[in-house]
């Protein structure tokens, strides 16, 4: 059975934080534990990355073996009706990989209760802050915003925005632990590897409406 958790931030300002502004967030968690449902769509992310290509061939696609290696009786040997057979060197494979594509089904709203859940799992690791902080047009400038707000580096860091300037991006993309992601994309395996997550104040409506509607 799935409960309300309503989950409320103070919103920081590019000087200080301000306790007078806040946000909410409502989520929908199951009443007892939704890690299942995260393991179930961390393993469907990890399924979607396999290629699948891999293959062997079996002792019908192997070239050559159309003669007989030796006569059946008189030899002494092993009866052998081909040299491709699975029991020979370079033969065939038996039960050998072939291309295949494996997808997990989840649904919709399984995949929403455990972005949900995730969510209310790291309440304590989130940041609300203005979108002005975020407008940066350097890799340093965007440093002494983490500095100033006391976000340590050393955590890997996942900021969440509604949409992805070239200039965030170009500022980001050199710092370590640090990853960028819009908020249509957001995904559990991205929310399970991050520490500490920073979300602009237009994603919380992104995700009342995407995820939690």
């Amino acid at each position: 059975m799935t409960v309300q958790k309503l989950l409320t931030y103070n919103i920081l300002n590019k000087n200080e934080q301000v306790p007078t502004q806040e946000c909410t967030l409502e989520l929908k968690v199951l009443e007892n534990s939704g890690n299942y449902v995260i393991h179930k769509d961390i393993v469907r992310h990890a399924i979607l990355k396999k290629q699948g290509t891999s293959s062997t061939k079996t002792r019908s696609e192997v070239r050559g073996g159309g003669r007989k290696p030796w006569r059946q009786k008189g030899t002494g040997r092993a009866r052998a009706g081909s040299n491709r057979s699975p029991l020979w060197r370079g033969g065939g494979v038996i039960f050998g990989p072939k291309p295949k594509i494996i997808k997990i089904k989840l649904n919709k709203k399984e995949r929403n209760l455990a972005l949900q859940t995730l969510l209310y799992n790291h309440r304590n690791d989130i940041s609300i802050v203005n979108e002005d902080i975020l407008n940066v047009n350097k890799t340093k400038e965007l440093l002494t915003v983490f500095n100033e707000h006391q976000i340590s580096l050393t955590k890997k860091t996942l900021i969440v925005v509604s949409k992805k300037p070239k200039k965030l991006y170009l500022a980001s993309r050199n710092i370590k632990n640090v990853d960028l992601i819009l908020a249509s994309n957001l995904n559990t395996l991205s929310l399970l590897k991050s520490e500490q997550i920073i979300m602009t104040l237009p994603v919380l409506k992104i995700i009342s409406e995407v995820y939690c509607g």
